[in-house]
Parts: structure tokens; C-alpha cells; sequence
């Protein structure tokens, strides 16, 4: 194969994966994208990443190129065609190299015979690009490339804050790293960052917060090796201070991988009496052993389900953390793949297993503790509206997320719908997008 053209056929077996089998991206790159070239491997990121984040927009150039309709073409040619026609309207390559490799590419994974379909999509639509792309942008949901059901959903739970979310939502997210306090201040890494070279810049609402202006892999840098720091947007670093958990308690972190919550409680209170980091998966059990310690941080971490009733017998918790699971709505930037793998009928399964996890836990909560429920949903369904239904089932549950918020400074996050919790959304605070609500027990 020519120069480039490897790794647009490593992209598109990844974004192949995601379109017909439902493969996370992650998980699709891990399994093709295995060149010994750094290089290689990072352009196959970026062309999966972007293919995916602008492919809604893309798919409605593609299916006006086509012979056959969209849905009726194999995985492997619309991935083809979204790297390609990604490469001409967002990259930087040359044209003609683009179609050029991207027509190789087709043959490299297996597509010989639809390759001479392959370029003439690419020519046509560099011939009729205006065109294609005003037929394309005729709605929000093609100008925003978002699914229409998300835009929908969006809409009618956000208003007309729905146009800045999906915007942010396009964007490449940033680096942000978690200073871990125990160890040095903001400022002392911030002041190591820029020695080496590295712009940083600082969120108000988030003292431990540092992002990094050009991205790297942050294990390149000297000080992640060290466990000064860690990889954690800003949003996400709100679940410790609204937690507030204080010496001597007792902590559950209930579905905790990979473990930078349960590492970020840690670092805010060291005289903890013990945290417990509760997960599912053995597999990701074992990351939150890893951060833990790169971090020199202590924690019982215990494989199981939160919603057994045996998983926690005879245990009681001053702090309860459930980050539960969740459509991922908020973290579309990082996870373009979520556009594609997400389904509206997805959402109200979501919101019932949300709301036995509540249930769940609950009762191992001490009197006068409290429980903050989180999500990196932004939809009204998974949040506001389980954790309403919730407090109208349970008369001792009081929703303290205003006086909690108090502890966070400048806290930026919009009132939910509901009036029911706090959230953080991306488009207008240049974080995640995230959801909390902060629930104490009244004591008997």
C-alpha cells in the first residue's frame, strides 16, 4: 500500500466495527489499529474520531451519492465513504491524496470491488460539494451531525441552549487534569507544566482543575508517571467537593471504575475511615487498583453488583457515590461513537436500572448521610426525573444540591429540569457535560 493509505484502512475497519456491530470506538481501535508507527496509529485515531463525530453530516452527502440507499450498503463502504468524505470537507490531506489513499484503503480491507464506487463518490462530490453539503444542512440534525432523536431530546429538555450543546459536542475536547492536592497546588504544577513548555490555564470552579492547551498523551508527561496528577475533566471534578466527605467517614464509591472519582475523594480527604470502590467488571476492577496505585491512594476495592443486596450485607456509609451508568449524552466530544451506538429506546431501560440503583443503595446510607447521583447524561429522562420520582417515593430524602453547591465556588451549572439537581453543561462552561444531585437522610 502507498504512503497514508494504512492508516485510512485501519480508520475504516475501526468505524466499521462501531457502524455494524455496535463496537465502541475504543474497543474497535484497540483491536485494528496495531502499527508499530506512532504516527500510523494516531492519523488512524483522528480519522475514526472525526469520521464519526461529522458523520451524521457526511452520511446525508454520502446517501445522495449512491445508487442504492444508504442503509442497504455494508458497514465496511460506509465507512469508507465517511473517512473519505470526512478527509475532503475537515482534513487537512490534499484531495487528491485523499481519494487517492482512501480508494486503496478499500482494497486494502477487502472492498476491491467497491472501490471504483468509492472514487466516484469522492470526484463527484468534490464537483458538487456546495450542493451536497446545502441538501445535507437543510436541518439541525444534518448542520449539527447529531441523530435527529437527539436533537429532538435535546431540544425539548435544554430549549434553545440544545444549538450551544451540540455545538460543544463537535468540538475536540481538551486535556484536563486533576492536581493531586495531597501532593503539590495547582499552581506548583501549573509552574512545572510551563517550565516544560506546556500552556495551561486554570477553572475557577475547580481549584485542582489545569488544561492543557495542545494535547498530548498525558503519559508522556513526567508528572502523571509521578502520580502528581491525573486525567479528569473539570465537571467530573465536582463530584468530590459536593460528596464532602470528612475524616473518619465512611465512603462507598458504587460503581467506580476506572477509579478517578474514587482516587479524587481520596486526595480530598486522606482521614478518610475507609472508602469502598464497588465495581461490576473484574476487568475494570483491576484499572482502579492501577490509579490507585500510581496515585500511592488506598481503597477496599470489591468486585460486584451494586443492585445485589448481598453485595454490601451489614454495611452502613456516611457518603454515597453513585456516577451511575448512563447514555453518555454529555460526553459526546470525547465519545463520538455515542451519536451512533445510542438509541431513544435505550433511554427509559437506563432510567429504571438509574433508579434501582438508588433504590439499591439507599438503605446502606447512615442517618443524616448523603448520596450524590451522577450522570454524563444530559437528558431530563436519566436525570432530574429519576431523582424526582425518587424523593416523592422516600419521605426521610431531602435534595440539599443548592446548600452543597455552596461548597463549590462559582459553581457554573444550569437548574435542572425539575428544579432537581444541578447541571453542567458543555457548549457554556468548556467541560463535559454533566448532572448531580446531592441527597441527605434525615436522621430519625
Amino acid at each position: 500500500m502507498s504512503d497514508g493509505s494504512a492508516s485510512r484502512a485501519a480508520a475504516a475497519r475501526a468505524v466499521a466495527l462501531v457502524l455494524g456491530e455496535g463496537t465502541t470506538l475504543e474497543a474497535a481501535l484497540a483491536r485494528v489499529n496495531t502499527s508499530s508507527e506512532v504516527a500510523e496509529r494516531a492519523h488512524a485515531q483522528a480519522l475514526a474520531f472525526g469520521s464519526l463525530r461529522f458523520g451524521h453530516r457526511l452520511k446525508h452527502v454520502a446517501a445522495a451519492l449512491l445508487p442504492n440507499p444508504w442503509e442497504k450498503q455494508s458497514s465496511d463502504l460506509q465507512a469508507l465513504l465517511l473517512i473519505g468524505l470526512y478527509q475532503l470537507e475537515y482534513g487537512a490531506t490534499p484531495p487528491h491524496a485523499a481519494v487517492s489513499t482512501t480508494v486503496e484503503a478499500a482494497r486494502a480491507t477487502g472492498q476491491a470491488r467497491a472501490a471504483g464506487l468509492v472514487n466516484a463518490c469522492l470526484r463527484r462530490f468534490q464537483r458538487e460539494r456546495d450542493a451536497l453539503l446545502g441538501r445535507a444542512d437543510g436541518t439541525l440534525a444534518g448542520r449539527s451531525s447529531h441523530p435527529e432523536w437527539l436533537i429532538e431530546a435535546l431540544t425539548r429538555d435544554w430549549g434553545e441552549a440544545a444549538a450551544a450543546i451540540v455545538e460543544a459536542n463537535n468540538q475536540h475536547p481538551p486535556l484536563t487534569l486533576r492536581v493531586n492536592a495531597q501532593r503539590l497546588s495547582s499552581a506548583e504544577l501549573a509552574d512545572r507544566l510551563e517550565a516544560a513548555g506546556h500552556t495551561v490555564r486554570q477553572i475557577p470552579f475547580a481549584p485542582h482543575a489545569l488544561v492543557l492547551e495542545t494535547p498530548l498523551d498525558v503519559r508522556a508527561l513526567p508528572e502523571f508517571q509521578q502520580g502528581l496528577c491525573s486525567v479528569q475533566d473539570a465537571a467530573a471534578q465536582l463530584a468530590a467537593p459536593l460528596l464532602d466527605a470528612r475524616k473518619g467517614m465512611r465512603v462507598l464509591d458504587a460503581c467506580a471504575a476506572p477509579g478517578g472519582k474514587t482516587c479524587a475523594i481520596l486526595e480530598a480527604e486522606p482521614a478518610l475511615a475507609e472508602l469502598v470502590a464497588l465495581e461490576l467488571e473484574p476487568a475494570r476492577a483491576v484499572r482502579i487498583e492501577e490509579n490507585l496505585s500510581r496515585l500511592n491512594l488506598r481503597a477496599r476495592v470489591m468486585v460486584g453488583d451494586a443492585l445485589d443486596p448481598t453485595a454490601l450485607d451489614g454495611q452502613s456509609f456516611d457518603r454515597i457515590l453513585i456516577d451511575a451508568p448512563c447514555s453518555g449524552t454529555g460526553v459526546i466530544r470525547r465519545h463520538p461513537d455515542i451519536k451512533w451506538l445510542r438509541r431513544p429506546a435505550d433511554i427509559a431501560p437506563l432510567a429504571r436500572r438509574e433508579r434501582r440503583l438508588i433504590d439499591a443503595l439507599w438503605p446502606k446510607l447512615a442517618p443524616g448521610g448523603r448520596l450524590v447521583y451522577a450522570t454524563c447524561s444530559l437528558l431530563r429522562a436519566e436525570n432530574a426525573a429519576v431523582v424526582a420520582a425518587f424523593l416523592d417515593d422516600t419521605p426521610e430524602a431531602a435534595d440539599v444540591t443548592e446548600s452543597a453547591s455552596l461548597m463549590v465556588p462559582g459553581l457554573p451549572g444550569a437548574p435542572a429540569t425539575d428544579g432537581v439537581g444541578v447541571a453542567v453543561l458543555p457548549g457554556i462552561n468548556g467541560t463535559d457535560g454533566f448532572y448531580y444531585a446531592c441527597l441527605e437522610r434525615r436522621a430519625r
